[in-house]
């Protein structure tokens, strides 16, 4: 699981390190040449489109480094946790419903993908079959049963 998103995070650095090694200095070379920088708003745009760029790229390198020193074996095997699937009872709906924990960079809501660090997932971080979970969502809270509970490690 964590290699396919380190593959995600690695395809998007090399995109923006080609636009900043090569389509950035381009651009600003372009809009420096429409005269005075002071008021050249494109050139500023560009500018600005650098350092977001830049900051893009740290943020991804340092969730590289957190997802690499991810440790597996110091995830729980009884309770909820990073890569657990848990199927919950409504009793709102009285359904069914299961979400998965995952990283923020593999959610993905509709599909029961649920980030460790959303409000949801935060809810359900540490839960064990049998407990009754509050989940906050934005439109209030919401209680739910766990029903059943497969760790990581139980699914690899």
């Amino acid at each position: 699981m964590t290699d396919e998103i380190k593959k995600k995070l690695m395809a998007e650095l090399g995109e923006l390190d080609m636009e900043l090694r090569i389509d950035l200095p381009k651009e600003i070379k372009r809009t420096r040449e429409y005269g005075d920088l002071r008021e050249n708003a494109e050139y500023h745009a560009t500018l600005e489109r650098q350092r977001m760029v830049q900051a893009r790229m740290a943020h991804l390198h340092q969730r590289l480094r957190e997802i690499s020193a991810i440790d597996l074996s110091k995830i729980s095997t009884d309770r909820a946790g990073y890569g657990s699937t848990l199927v919950l009872f409504d009793p709102q709906r009285n359904a069914e419903v299961t979400f998965k924990l995952v990283s923020a960079e593999e959610s993905d809501p509709p599909k029961g993908l649920i980030s460790t660090s959303s409000p949801v997932g935060l809810s359900l971080m540490g839960a064990e079959e049998g407990d009754e979970v509050t989940v906050r969502t934005p439109a209030g809270a919401r209680r739910f049963e766990v029903l059943s509970l497969k760790t990581i490690h139980e699914s690899q």
